[in-house]
């Protein structure tokens, strides 16, 4: 079976078993026959594990806009791409700042790439560890939340259950997917999610797409 015909079962099946567990995510469902999970990933750069947590901590507290601009000018700062730790590391701080990085921000990747160039953590062996003990691995260094990680995890890792309850534009898709009459709190999100295992990556981006998106849209037109 190729690669392809592969995903596609896979989604079969995912998209059958979130219909039947939840009756307002087979509603997004039908209303998306030709939605494609994974498409909002192509407009942003190729990434690595170390890649993703740098975008997820340059987006920490930023409008959408505003980390595509900082990103675009970090990746100016590196011939046009993300930077390896190695690569962070090696270039004045004060550029990073000049690119829009805050000092924090900063000290957290420099801190992240330095276990990362110094042997405490490898990249490879964080790949392959499970959700929980990436997510505790990740977060013991400051600066980096659980919201940062499991971003990493849908865009680096392809983790298929992955929910982002901390997200607060996912919270703001919940509470009008839900018809609530507030803005859920996190453990109201997991709570709402836990239905949705083992497919939570696939009912996060299916509520994004209702936030962000009109339903049956045109292909190309996200």
């Amino acid at each position: 079976m190729s690669e392809d015909s592969s995903r596609a079962a896979w989604l079969q099946q995912a998209r059958s078993h979130l219909r039947q567990a939840d009756p307002v995510l087979a509603r997004l469902i039908d209303d998306r026959p030709d939605f494609d999970p994974r498409a909002w990933m192509t407009q942003l750069p190729p990434m690595d594990l170390y890649g993703a947590l740098l975008f997820q901590v340059t987006g920490q507290q930023l409008s959408v806009p505003a980390t595509r601009r900082t990103l675009a000018r970090i990746q100016a700062l590196f011939g046009g791409h993300l930077p390896s730790p190695a690569d962070l590391l090696a270039v004045d701080p004060g550029q990073l700042r000049q690119a829009g990085l805050s000092w924090r921000k900063i000290g957290t990747l420099r801190d992240l790439a330095e276990r990362m160039t110094d042997g405490r953590l490898d990249q490879d062996v964080l790949s392959s560890l499970p959700d929980d003990e990436l997510l505790a691995e990740l977060t013991a260094i400051p600066g980096i939340g659980p919201w940062t990680v499991q971003g990493a995890m849908l865009i680096a890792l392809g983790r298929e259950d992955v929910v982002l309850p901390g997200d607060l534009a996912l919270r703001k898709a919940v509470q009008v997917a839900y018809r609530l009459d507030h803005l859920p709190a996190q453990q109201e999100v997991l709570a709402i999610a836990e239905k949705w295992r083992p497919y939570r990556s696939l009912a996060t981006s299916y509520l994004f797409s209702a936030a962000f998106e009109p339903a049956a849209a045109p292909p190309g037109s996200a």
